[in-house]
């Protein structure tokens, strides 16, 4: 289907990576101009009530203090919900810093202080008092699910569970083998190492550059325009260089408008750094609780899936992930019953975590599905194959591709699960029950608009410009590889700018769109600027190309040639010269392909094999291999690419053993708001990982054949852990993460 690459799907190291190692890369909070002012905030110490008294003299007698903001003081700001919704906001009223007396969640921002140095503003925070009327918080999921409801207004329509089909009740109670469980899962929160910051450089005509961290410039721009009523002219956000998002950054943050709003009120630059503990309270992957019944015949065909959801979301949006739905698709089933509900905590929204929604459905499904291998007496994955869905039930399409054999064959050769005893407790390394299991994963492969300029000038050199983000996924090198591959140029011959908010347009990078979609731009882009080419050489005097046609020319080695005859020919440089130009820019826009999406559906797929070890006194758990086999369509660059699955899978790894956010329901407070007590997987706990991508072609997905890596490698890594664990203690652990106490509690199944 594509051209035999020169340079794309080649393992190149990131184009980016010396400017990082070196330190000259600068992120949000390390630009700075001599003069500039210093932001700090303040945080509410209760989870829901009103201030009834707000005292900042202290605070404001000290030394290089300049301003405190209240919601006494607070400079008129938009009204309307409207001017403050984002590209990706929510239904419900969007979160506006400093509006009112009310305290939404623990750690509300209060005040917000302006000081000539970051220590004045942090220490005039501490000297800030504040008084309370306290409500009682309802921050259980367990003790307030009873309260859920369908979400009046739909985030998006794809999230509402399809209509049931068949008799999934009927069929589940005359099936010969059925499991039915709830499974729970904590809130997560997403720390990436870069904290939220933002500085504001003011302009005296007026002009802001602003530098924030965010995973869209244009999304953030759009966003402050709306509540300052600016000019989106006047104003450009810069996010060159991101430290990890997974999500958090998609909508903006309260920090980018505290920081505008100073600026704009004394005339001056801002800077806003937030702390870890801050962090916190900005967003989260919701609690939930899944109930999911699964029923088969006597050779494991499904005969009945349900799967009913509840998320947490906040008192004042109503945050909606795609949860359930997945049941209904990965699998052939007649007969399936899909729901899904949201339950109000007093918390903070919570936001889009690495594949949000399909981390969470998928974990409870591949646990049940586990289950429902041991109730029917065969091989996991063999129930899996016997299953395998050739079509999507759910939407009632046929899917672009689905190399999802191969991921099962594929990873169980390299992981050697033939070698498995089916037994539970039947496996051991001295001391340590030994446990294998697995799962699989599936996430949709989405495709967005997305806009670019290509630039090629005579010596070969190339630039290519979008606002889209690189949060660390490879951006720039797949960018440049695309482009230096259409040009057969070295990779150092092409400059990539991104991260500016006045450069073409893009979406938020999120939802593993951004390599389909910015990728399909420039490739778009790069083809149009040999069209032109093209053009100019066939008006040059006894042109070897007068009578070529743009679909078989092409660049190489400097010439412009036929593809078929390299000898018939032009040089670039030559081209350009007769028509008197140095350089030609084209621009390249793209989005979904709406006739092929009426038709089919698109996912990316992956079965994840997980070892773990498991002392047989102590309970402790740790994940000695793993092997992830994903099928992703074209893949640009196998060193990002599978940098991408490495960070899915430690994700995932936390999501199964570590993360957790441990809440104390009396006040509703946050407990473990730092990095000390919030646990993740480090070193010592990641062993062995080998990723393999099994080759998939797809002429549908997108005009690259490229599906997307930033969701799948985490998506049913969770349930792998929790199955192998089954399999090595014989403990069946529904309530996530699955940590030592919670094993020691558990009886063994017979």
């Amino acid at each position: 289907m594509f051209n035999q690459s020169k340079i794309v799907g080649l393992p190149v190291s990131r184009i980016d990576g010396p400017l990082k190692v070196t330190g000259q890369a600068k992120y949000a909070a390390e630009h700075f101009e001599p003069g500039m002012l210093f932001g700090h905030v303040a945080l509410a110490t209760v989870a829901c009530g009103r201030i009834s008294h707000i005292y900042t003299e202290a605070a404001e007698r000290l030394a290089g203090v300049i301003k405190i903001y209240t919601h006494e003081n607070r400079p008129k700001l938009a009204y309307r919900d409207k001017k403050w919704k984002d590209e990706v906001a929510l239904p419900g009223h969007p979160f506006r810093p400093l509006e009112s007396d009310r305290v939404l969640f623990d750690g509300q921002p209060v005040a917000f202080i302006i000081a000539e140095t970051p220590e004045a503003a942090r220490d005039a925070a501490v000297l800030i008092k504040v008084e309370y009327a306290i409500d009682e918080p309802h921050t259980d999921i367990i003790a307030e699910q009873h309260n859920s409801y369908e979400p009046p207004v739909a985030r998006m329509k794809q999230f509402l569970p399809p209509p049931p089909r068949g008799d999934a009740e009927n069929a589940f109670s005359a099936a010969t083998y059925k499991i039915s469980a709830d499974y729970i899962i904590e809130g997560e929160h997403h720390n990436p190492m870069e904290l939220f910051s933002t500085t504001v450089l003011f302009e005296q005509d007026g002009e802001l550059t602003i530098h924030d961290k965010t995973q869209g410039s244009q999304n953030a721009r759009d966003h402050v325009c709306g509540v300052f009523g600016l000019d989106p002219e006047k104003v450009v956000v810069k996010n060159s260089f991101v430290g990890g998002a997974f999500g958090q950054a998609l909508r903006p943050k309260y920090n980018l408008v505290l920081a505008v709003m100073a600026s704009l009120d004394l005339r001056r630059s801002i800077k806003v750094e937030m702390t870890r503990r801050e962090m916190f309270y900005l967003t989260w992957r919701p609690s939930s609780i899944q109930a999911v019944s699964l029923a088969a015949d006597k050779d494991g065909h499904l005969q009945s899936v349900m799967h009913h959801a509840v998320h947490a979301t906040s008192r004042y949006e109503d945050y909606q992930e795609n949860v359930a739905n997945w049941s209904g698709l990965a699998y052939k089933c007649d007969n399936a019953k899909l729901s899904y509900e949201i339950v109000q905590l007093d918390m903070a929204t919570p936001g889009d975590m690495r594949a949000p929604g399909a981390a969470t459905g998928v974990t409870a499904l591949e646990t049940a599905m586990d289950e429902l291998a041991y109730t029917v007496g065969i091989d996991p994955m063999e129930l899996r194959i016997r299953n395998f869905a050739h079509r999507d039930q759910d939407k009632d399409k046929a899917i672009t591709s689905k190399a999802l054999h191969a991921c099962y064959r594929e990873g169980a050769a390299r992981f050697g699960w033939a070698e498995r005893s089916p037994q539970p407790r039947s496996m051991r390394d001295g001391h340590d029950l030994v446990g294998w299991g697995m799962a699989g994963g599936i996430w949709e492969a989405m495709m967005a608009p997305a806009e670019a300029t290509v630039r090629l000038f005579a010596d070969g050199r190339s630039v290519v410009s979008a606002a889209a983000s690189d949060i660390g996924t490879g951006t720039y090198t797949i960018l440049a590889q695309l482009a230096a591959e259409a040009f057969d140029t070295p990779i150092n011959s092409v400059t990539v700018k991104i991260g500016v908010s006045s450069l073409p347009k893009t979406g938020v990078q999120g939802g593993s769109w951004t390599a389909a979609s910015t990728g399909s731009a420039v490739q778009k882009a790069a083809k149009t600027v040999i069209k032109t080419l093209l053009g100019h050489a066939r008006k040059m005097e006894n042109s070897p190309l007068a009578d070529a046609s743009e679909e078989h020319v092409e660049i190489a080695e400097g010439r412009l040639v036929l593809e078929s005859n390299h000898q018939a020919g032009i040089a670039v440089a030559d081209i350009m010269e007769a028509t008197g130009i140095s350089s030609i820019e084209e621009h390249g826009k793209v989005g979904p392909d709406v006739l092929t999406m009426m038709k089919f559906a698109a996912y990316t797929h992956s079965a994840v094999f997980v070892e773990v070890k498991v002392d047989e006194d102590l309970n402790v758990v740790r994940v000695t291999r793993v092997v992830s086999a994903v099928a992703a369509g074209r893949i640009l660059n196998p060193k990002t690419a599978r940098s991408q699955i490495l960070g899915g899978v430690v994700m995932g790894l936390g999501m199964a053993l570590h993360e957790e956010a441990m809440i104390d329901n009396r006040t509703g407070r946050i407990m473990n708001h730092n990095l000390a007590e919030y646990h993740v997987p480090t070193h010592a706990d990641i062993h062995d990982i080998d990723v393999i991508f099994v080759e998939e072609d797809d002429d549908k997905v997108s005009p690259i054949g490229v599906k997307g890596l930033g969701e799948i490698g985490i998506v049913g890594v969770a349930a792998a852990v929790s199955n192998a664990i089954f399999h090595a203690t014989g403990k069946r652990i529904r309530h996530f993460p699955i940590t030592i106490d919670k094993i020691l509690e558990s009886e063994v199944l017979q």
